[in-house]
C-alpha cells in the first residue's frame, strides 16, 4: 500500500483553532517536522485541510 510523507512547511500561527489540531493529530508539532503514514480517505482529508501547511510525497 502507498505511504504519504507529510512535512509540515510553515507555522501554525495564526491558523484556525481546527487547523492546529489537524496538524497535531497527523503529529506535527514544529515547521519542518516529518511523517509517514498510511495512504487512507482520512489522511488525504486531514491533508486537505491543512495543504497550505504542508508538503506532501508519495512514497513506498
Amino acid at each position: 500500500m502507498a505511504r504519504l510523507k507529510i512535512t509540515q512547511t510553515r507555522s501554525e500561527i495564526g491558523s484556525k483553532d481546527n487547523q492546529r489540531q489537524t496538524l497535531r493529530t497527523l503529529g506535527l508539532k514544529r515547521v519542518r517536522d516529518v511523517v509517514v503514514k498510511e495512504d487512507r480517505p482520512e489522511i488525504r482529508g486531514m491533508v486537505r485541510t491543512v495543504t497550505h501547511l504542508v508538503a506532501v510525497e508519495e512514497v513506498e
